[in-house]
């Protein structure tokens, strides 16, 4: 089994010519072309080609770390405002018993 890598435009904008997988002195299990448009290469994974610049997936990475960084800073600001508030509600409580006026003896 064998596949075909077309040729591509790298990211240098250089024609790269198309080649056979698996290449030669390469692994013989790679028999896959995986990659990104502008950036091919032999592979055993038959669902690792995608029809995209490899940039794309940079900018997507780049988009994730910041939405995962300002939801972990919401976390944080509510984590702190919860020890905040259970702080205040602790030290203000009444730190005696107070006098309800009602003796509990028996008469």
């Amino acid at each position: 089994m064998s596949a075909e890598c077309s040729s591509y435009l790298n990211a240098d904008k250089v024609l790269v010519s198309g080649f056979s997988c698996p290449r030669a002195g390469g692994d013989a299990r790679a028999v896959f072309c995986c990659g990104f448009q502008d950036v091919k290469y032999c592979c055993d994974d038959p669902h690792s080609f995608f029809p995209y610049e490899h940039s794309y997936m940079w900018w997507l990475s780049v988009g994730a770390l910041v939405g995962l960084s300002i939801a972990a800073v919401v976390l944080f600001a509510f984590i702190i405002t919860v020890c905040v508030l259970c702080y205040l509600f602790i030290s203000t409580k009444p730190h005696s018993k107070l006098d309800t006026g009602l003796s509990l003896q028996m008469a």
